[in-house]
């Protein structure tokens, strides 16, 4: 499986990562073209810089935006009228509503009446499509974040002068490691902070891989260090395949069931592996619903609290067991109706399994007028073809 690695020792911004992925190879062009299909009056500058003898690109959003402050409201509205994939629209969207979600919280209003002020001209937006196409792109599997060096000190926003990290930064990154070391500077902006966490499967130390690419994302500041965010991009070793998980259980009688859509959609904003539903019977033969939850270990004080907060559980019970997986990787195909993504499954080195996108499916049957089944049929016979080896050519 080929996996991402984000080493934070100067922090994160949008554009930084932004530029790490440029500099491991992610095409400028067809970035360019991607990010025409907001429309919007911007263009991106990308440049080859050198931040205390390192080489690496920096990317800056040029061109004129009138407004600097939007809510959460316009935001969407932007990424929703855009051509943009409809799973890159989603998940961009996700990020900013993850930003609005703890703005909320601090200022003690609900998410939809949050002002974005350091995070509301139409550069963030940039940053936040760009980074979600762009990881898609190359094809990433999984994505890994070391401990996020967040700077010290203060730092001048609309809100006043307020501690680094921001109270929103600080928010985001709750349950993953940071620490603080170098310069009284803001090093994790609110944006970079949405996106690793939003992004990032796993928080901590470089996983054992066989690195193929390294990208270098200048920030805009010099340093006494390299303000840099390095990207590491490889394959992982066949013992990932088999992991430690924790998997948490209650039995709940008294809920309104409309109310599992809400804690689905929040746990698995907490990243974790999967939740599922089953019926079952109680005391006295009365109808109940077993939920379960599978994370990881350092998730579990994070989905027990939030499983006796949110539900009307008065207790809870977990077990740590372990799972063998397939790695996974993202490819794009080319078929006689247009690109088609792939989930591409790995065991012992082998293919196991090559599953078109739904959504990319859907995309190109709404569009050509024909019956998804037809699609799904001729994305079945070009990966077929690909596993046997006779149509390399076919990938995007």
């Amino acid at each position: 499986m080929r996996v991402a690695y984000f080493d934070c020792f100067s922090g994160a911004s949008g554009d930084m990562i932004l530029g790490s992925l440029i500099d491991a190879g992610l095409n400028p062009k067809n970035l360019r073209a991607e990010l025409n299909k907001l429309h919007i009056p911007v263009r991106l500058k990308i440049k080859e810089v050198l931040k205390r003898g390192i080489a690496a690109t920096q990317v800056v959003v040029e061109g004129k935006d009138e407004k600097t402050h939007r809510d959460l409201k316009e935001m969407l509205k932007i990424i929703d009228g855009s051509d943009l994939d409809p799973e890159i629209k989603e998940r961009s969207k996700a990020v900013l509503q993850r930003i609005a979600t703890v703005e909320g919280k601090i200022h003690r209003k609900p998410m939809e009446d949050i002002h974005f002020h350091e995070i509301g001209g139409l550069d963030s937006i940039v940053d936040i499509v760009g980074a979600v196409w762009g990881i898609s792109q190359i094809g990433i599997g999984e994505i890994h974040v070391s401990k996020v060096n967040v700077g010290s000190g203060f730092v001048k926003c609309e809100h006043g002068i307020l501690p680094v990290p921001a109270p929103a930064t600080l928010a985001l990154m709750k349950g993953r490691p940071i620490y603080s070391y170098g310069v009284e500077k803001e090093l994790l902006t609110p944006t970079g902070a949405a996106l690793l966490t939003s992004l990032g499967s796993r928080f901590g130390e470089m996983p054992p891989m066989k690195v193929e690419k390294i990208g270098y994302g200048a920030g805009r500041d010099d340093f006494p260090h390299p303000n840099v965010l390095r990207l590491m991009i490889g394959t992982v070793a066949a013992a990932s395949e088999r992991e430690k998980v924790a998997v948490l259980e209650t039995n709940i009688d008294d809920m309104n069931p409309q109310f599992y859509d809400y804690v689905m959609e929040k746990l698995f904003e907490l990243d974790v592996h999967e939740v599922f539903l089953t019926p079952i019977l109680m005391k006295k033969n009365r109808p109940a619903t077993l939920l379960t939850v599978i994370c990881s270990s350092d998730k579990l004080p994070s989905v027990a609290e939030f499983l006796l907060k949110e539900t009307t559980t008065l207790g809870l019970r977990w077990r740590e067991e372990e799972r063998a997986k397939a790695n996974r990787e993202i490819r794009t195909l080319r078929t006689k109706y247009g690109k088609i993504r792939f989930k591409v499954a790995w065991w012992g080195g082998k293919v196991v399994n090559f599953s078109p996108e739904y959504e990319d499916c859907k995309k190109l049957a709404l569009e050509k007028g024909i019956p998804i089944k037809d699609v799904f049929e001729e994305a079945g016979k070009e990966a077929f073809a690909v596993k046997k080896g006779g149509r390399a050519g076919s990938y995007a």
